[in-house]
């Protein structure tokens, strides 16, 4: 289950993942586990799936990093794509 008010908060936490955003609240799970992965460190990374949980976060990254027109870089996206298929 999402805790929209938690991720929320992490990500006011981190600006620096999404710099050009101004009201971060608008933001949903999608574009915050994007961002985390695309530019967060590992902390990051393991301070959101704690938030979601892995499967929740995996199921984010599936459904969208297998699109055409994905945002993902491909070296981000190859890994997470493995490291999901692993452990969630």
């Amino acid at each position: 289950m999402i805790k929209s008010m938690d991720i929320h908060e992490f990500i006011k936490a981190r600006p620096y993942l999404i710099w050009y955003v101004n009201d971060y609240d608008k933001l949903d799970a999608r574009a915050v586990v994007e961002a985390t992965l695309n530019y967060g460190d590992w902390d990051d990374v393991q301070k959101l799936i704690k938030i979601l949980g892995i499967k929740e976060m995996s199921q984010i990254f599936k459904k969208y990093s297998s699109q055409s027109r994905s945002n993902y870089d491909p070296k981000v996206a190859r890994y997470f794509n493995l490291y999901f298929n692993q452990y969630a």
